[in-house]
């Protein structure tokens, strides 16, 4: 770990920590909100592309009082878009207007300040695991941190919510192994609960820090099944209305979300030029939208599931072949270098160093913190790779792991300094030498 030297090093004292955060979150908002004139927001709300904003299609379908309609362009009932950022945007269509100039700069503003505040936890994660002098890096580091203000000034969607979420999750997790505290279990398990409301992908990591959690409990003698079962019954609490909603309009149980089958053909259906086939989507595609629109949601639905698992069942080294390009995509920004794909992504060759850097340096962190405190690192490595596995399944998106970003900022700033102190102790210890040899 590096060495606290005393409480001058920033951040220790708790005003200058509070005057910190609040240095951090109000450079991090400046910054992203001076990127967002540079984006094309409005196509989000131009009558050519406004069908192609799913969350606010929904929202506008909240707005005129069907609930929770499709994101495609149908009168449908949908269970495809989890309620909570829908009814963001909604509130915001109810203030300025549906998909007008001033709501769509709203909810870019919203994104923004929800990102800019994850330095908050991002400092305090880092300063409780890696010492003051990382937490310092990393309140800066995610300050500036390139994909935090693209993305959150330039994508209007549920990321930035749920990248906040999982910071504070991972906070109280830690405070989960050390207290059975049931306040505080049934907390997580209410946070948790709204995290999945925003994006269900988080929760295939909540069992793991339950379960971790619980684990440090027993190994320690205290009482772990009780907090264990508030936490849970929180989550289910936190879920339900949700839940019984889908039930009660599709007539089924539906796990949070209805559009699994869609994602999987979309990622493996034959065409490998991409991560995806945006093509085939109802909303580019005007024979799908219209199987969507005669089938109904649940049935089209299992449809393309059916498409998806019967091509996988006959290109099953195909299959294999894919789900390790997605996850080096993920990890790396690599795809291909083929000229039809750059025609399409024509950042790719620049983003692909950025990325492979950040994932090289944020796994040297992880194995570095694994040296020193192998709980604390198979907690960050847990939801590291936990968390993506079921993109590299389906098929990926570049925004698919954004939520990992403050992870792999803190891990890579714990690498640096880590680094730098190994230099300044070899320059330190050179210098007797150099000394005894002129003497």
């Amino acid at each position: 770990m590096v060495t606290q030297t005393a409480p001058t090093i920033l951040g220790e004292h708790r005003a200058t920590s509070r005057w910190l955060l609040l240095t951090f979150v109000l450079v991090a908002l400046a910054l992203r909100v001076a990127v967002i004139p540079f984006d094309n927001f409005e196509d989000l709300m131009d009558a050519d592309h406004i069908h192609a904003w799913e969350q606010g299609n929904v929202a506008q379908a909240l707005v005129a009082g069907h609930g929770f309609g499709s994101p495609f362009v149908s009168t449908q009932s949908s269970a495809i878009m989890p309620p909570v950022y829908p009814l963001v945007v909604a509130a915001v269509f109810e203030v300025f207007g549906v998909h007008t100039t001033h709501s769509i700069l709203a909810v870019h503003l919203f994104d923004c300040l929800i990102n800019s505040l994850a330095c908050i936890p991002i400092f305090l994660l880092a300063r409780r695991n890696f010492g003051p002098r990382v937490a310092l890096w990393a309140g800066w580091g995610w300050a500036f941190f390139p994909y935090g203000i693209y993305f959150s000034a330039a994508w209007a969607w549920s990321t930035h919510l749920l990248l906040l979420c999982l910071c504070w999750l991972l906070y109280l997790a830690q405070d989960l192994e050390k207290s059975p505290k049931l306040g505080l279990w049934a907390g997580f398990g209410l946070l948790a609960g709204f995290a999945g409301l925003t994006e269900p992908s988080i929760l295939v990591v909540i069992p793991f820090l339950l379960a971790l959690a619980a684990w440090r409990l027993a190994h320690a003698g205290k009482r772990w099944l009780q907090p264990g079962a508030v936490a849970s019954l929180a989550l289910a609490a936190t879920i339900a209305p949700w839940l019984i909603r889908d039930a009660l309009v599709f007539h089924r149980f539906i796990p949070m979300r209805d559009s699994m089958g869609l994602e999987l053909w979309m990622g493996n259906n034959g065409s490998s030029l991409r991560w995806t086939s945006d093509d085939l989507h109802p909303l580019h595609d005007v024979k799908e939208l219209a199987d969507y629109n005669s089938m109904g949601e649940l049935a089209y639905m299992n449809h393309k599931s059916l498409q998806a698992k019967a091509f996988i069942d006959t290109h099953r080294s195909w299959y294999a072949w894919m789900c390790a390009r997605r996850a080096l995509y993920l990890w790396t920004g690599y795809w291909s270098f083929n000229h039809a794909y750059l025609a399409e992504e024509p950042t790719d060759p620049e983003n692909v160093p950025f990325a492979t850097g950040l994932t090289l340096l944020g796994l040297t962190g992880l194995v570095l913190l694994w040296k020193r405190s192998p709980i604390d690192a198979l907690r960050f490595g847990g939801v590291l790779f936990l968390f993506p596995v079921m993109y590299y399944l389906n098929h990926p998106e570049p925004y698919h792991m954004r939520p990992l970003d403050p992870l792999m900022v803190m891990l890579g700033c714990y690498a640096i300094v880590s680094w730098r102190a190994w230099l300044h102790e070899k320059a330190a210890l050179r210098v007797p030498a150099v000394v005894t040899q002129q003497a």
